[in-house]
């Protein structure tokens, strides 16, 4: 009751901005700017540098290109500045520990909480074309052309936690857990949800073993089998249900081969993916991996027997999932200079999305830090302003951002101090 004119009431207050000073407004609140800059490490010889490097995230990350960008944006760089920066100065682990500076100063409101207590993550894979005769391009059978697949972690509060490029051809689900080990934010979720494509045995196995709760939205049952504790125990209602047995003996003999495993990742010597795609490669002679795959059918029976008893655990799966579809979306409206990615060099298309996610990111935290302005300004003006109400939105709005026009970034006009102010309301427990 009252949301139509709850939602009309913020989006008449909220201020307007250029996704240009967004993205400075990010830059002075974190300092994400700091961490570009030349291989060696000195400080980079460029006059006014961090407006440079604003305007090179900018133009990778909505897609323009270099060239597009300076000839919006004359008084800033040109062309083949913006071109070196990339290639010199800006790569994918600077990338993401810039976004992490985002996630970080995301984290400190109280007001994303609304949406999600952070504990929680979903993952999910988007096709993204690209140009023909690549290394990593492919034509995919689900989506019907030809591409790569970015693969977003978000965490339930909205903000994006990683994102990585792979090939059409791979089961998303073995990339699921690497997403989750090498995101260094303070929202570090022990939940990860998913669509089909988000598991397998293997990856309930090895969930279960780095303290990870994988609860994904099931689609086809036909081939899903449940399996039994032993072939003498028999269930009064639901042993239809059940036809395998679980062999308890092969995962005893394996438990201090897994543990080793699972600490070497942990260690950060070895990424899951890697050992996924030997667990999903079927091999019938390696007793380890048959080991991991036996213990995610443990994980996984137990799963779906949850899944189908409780009403609740399906529709949280199902609000979660739904997130992601509308980042999705967002990711779609940044990139409003083409869907297409126009390098044919892989770390070029992976820094393109770490670019995006980037501008993404910076979104997200102005519209955060407007949206908390907005709702103490409007309950002071006596107008209702509750926990169901606020939850009701997103930081993915966007009807007040600009993005065209002739570019200018102005240094000088530097944002107001970041405030996390009390919301008019307290939170739920």
């Amino acid at each position: 009751e009252g949301l139509a004119a709850f939602e009309r009431e913020v989006h008449a207050r909220m201020p307007e901005r250029h996704l240009l000073d967004i993205l400075k407004n990010g830059a002075c609140w974190t300092r994400y700017t700091r961490h570009f800059g030349p291989p060696s490490g000195a400080d980079p010889k460029l006059a006014r540098a961090a407006q440079r490097y604003i305007l090179t995230v900018f133009g990778y990350g909505c897609n323009l290109g270099p060239s597009q960008t300076a000839r919006h944006a004359p008084g800033i760089g040109t062309a083949e500045s913006l071109r070196r920066i990339n290639a010199q100065h800006i790569d994918a682990a600077k990338l993401e520990t810039a976004t992490t500076d985002l996630i970080n100063a995301y984290a400190r409101f109280a007001l994303p909480r609304v949406w999600g207590g952070g504990r929680a993550a979903i993952a999910d894979g988007t096709h993204v074309p690209i140009r023909e005769n690549n290394l990593i391009g492919a034509q995919h059978i689900r989506y019907g052309g030809y591409g790569g697949i970015a693969y977003h972690h978000i965490a339930d509060s909205y903000i994006a936690l990683f994102t990585s490029f792979i090939p059409c051809g791979v089961w998303e689900a073995i990339h699921i857990l690497d997403g989750r080990m090498k995101n260094r934010s303070e929202i570090q979720p022990d939940t990860l949800h998913a669509d089909t494509q988000g598991q397998s045995e293997p990856v309930f196995g090895l969930s279960r073993f780095l303290a990870i709760k994988l609860m994904p939205r099931m689609r086809n049952w036909d081939d899903v089998i449940f399996y039994r504790p032993d072939p003498s125990i028999r269930y009064h209602h639901s042993d239809a249900l059940f036809t395998k047995e679980i062999d308890w003996p092969l995962i005893m003999t394996h438990w201090r081969d897994m543990m080793q495993v699972v600490l070497s990742i942990q260690a950060g010597l070895v990424l899951p993916s890697m050992l996924l795609r030997k667990l999903g490669s079927h091999n019938r002679k390696n007793r380890l991996c048959l080991a991991f795959r036996e213990v995610g059918r443990v994980e996984r029976t137990l799963f779906l027997l949850h899944y189908i008893s409780d009403p609740q655990i399906r529709r949280t799966i199902r609000a979660e999932t739904t997130k992601i579809e509308s980042f999705n979306d967002f990711l779609d409206w940044i990139t409003f200079g083409g869907p297409v990615i126009k390098s044919g060099d892989p770390v070029e298309q992976e820094k393109q999305l770490k670019y995006t996610t980037l501008v993404a990111n910076a979104i997200m935290l102005s519209n955060v830090a407007d949206l908390t302005k907005v709702l103490s300004s409007m309950a002071a003006d006596g107008h209702p302003v509750t926990p169901e109400l606020a939850a009701s939105g997103s930081p993915y709005t966007r009807k007040h951002i600009r993005r065209f026009g002739k570019y200018d970034l102005d240094m000088d006009d530097l944002p107001d101090p970041l405030d996390p102010a009390h919301l008019p309301f307290d939170l739920p427990l």
